[in-house]
Parts: structure tokens; sequence; C-alpha cells
């Protein structure tokens, strides 16, 4: 079997590891609001139907998501919070995106202050169980949108479950601006 041949460092494509994070996460925030758009056409009932899913509702799943966003973000400015928001566990899709502007924001003023020598630093910090751990900060920034990546694809497949239509969110369509 021949071995997959190395993909060409990011300084040699002409990208640093953070100009590479942030388009990352300028990519995740263009997701987001095209299924938070999509969403937007549910009813309350469809909203929350159990569909027996990682997370039983298009609702609970969009939660889920915002609230490890917002964990992380939390972790990476020392913090390690022990549960989520309770008060998050039932919003509608309007509350929804109001508090994902506001964690976006944050994630924001975050990355704009990354230097690249940040990247490595390790971060200390214990799961919502209490269990301690440290990663580098790139790989918790990578961790996040490849975590809202694959929690935007049940959604996907929710809304068609309900009958929606969902929206495509593949990173070479956000590439290619389309």
């Amino acid at each position: 079997m021949t071995p997959t041949p190395a993909a060409p460092r990011l300084e040699e494509a002409g990208m640093t590891r953070l100009a590479e994070i942030r388009d990352l996460y300028a990519f995740n925030r263009w997701a987001n609001a095209l299924v938070l758009d999509a969403v937007s056409a549910l009813t309350d009932a469809e909203l929350t139907r159990d569909l027996r899913n990682s997370f039983p509702s298009v609702r609970d799943t969009l939660v889920h998501v915002l609230s490890a966003e917002w964990v992380w973000l939390q972790r990476l400015r020392g913090r390690s919070p022990t549960a989520l928001p309770e008060e998050w566990r039932h919003l509608g899709v309007r509350e929804i995106r109001a508090r994902w502007r506001e964690v976006e924001r944050d994630w924001l003023e975050l990355l704009d202050a990354l230097s690249e020598g940040d990247l490595d630093r390790r971060i200390a910090y214990r799961n919502t169980a209490g269990e301690p751990y440290e990663s580098a900060q790139w790989q918790i920034l990578r961790h996040c949108v490849n975590h809202s990546t694959y929690h935007r694809g049940q959604i996907t497949t929710m809304l068609r479950q309900l009958g929606a239509k969902p929206p495509t969110t593949d990173l070479i369509r956000w590439f290619r601006g389309t």
C-alpha cells in the first residue's frame, strides 16, 4: 500500500496557521448562519420533535453546538464551566441566533488577540464532569470548528426527515463564495 503523501505545510502554501484558523472561524460563522436561516422556517413542533439523533431535536442539537462553542471559548479564557447555561435549553431560534451572535463576537475578539506563537500554548481545563485535560490551543480551535461541522451535518439529516430543505454548508462552497 502506498502511503498518502503529506499535505504541504501551511507556510509553504502561503498561509500561516493563525490565518487558517481565522479562515475556519469565518467559515464556521457562515455555515452556522445558513443553518439558522434554514431552521427558522420550522414550526415549534418541528423544531422540538424527537428525531432520535445524538440530541433529540433540531433545537437541542443547535443548543448543543452553541453551548459547546461557548464552553470551549470559556476554557480558552481560563474558566472551566461545569454546566451549560440552563436557560439556553429552551430557547427558540430567534434567541439561539441572538446568543450565537454574542458568542461569535467573543470568538472574534479572542482570535483577533492571538499571535502565531499563542497557538502552541497549552491550555489546562476541566470537562463538565470535572476531569482535568490539557491541549494545545491550536488543537482546541480546530476541534471546535470540526465539532460544529459534525453536528451541522446531523441537522441536515434532521431537516430532511422533517421534509425541509437543508442548506449546503461544505467548506469548498464557502471557499468558492457560492
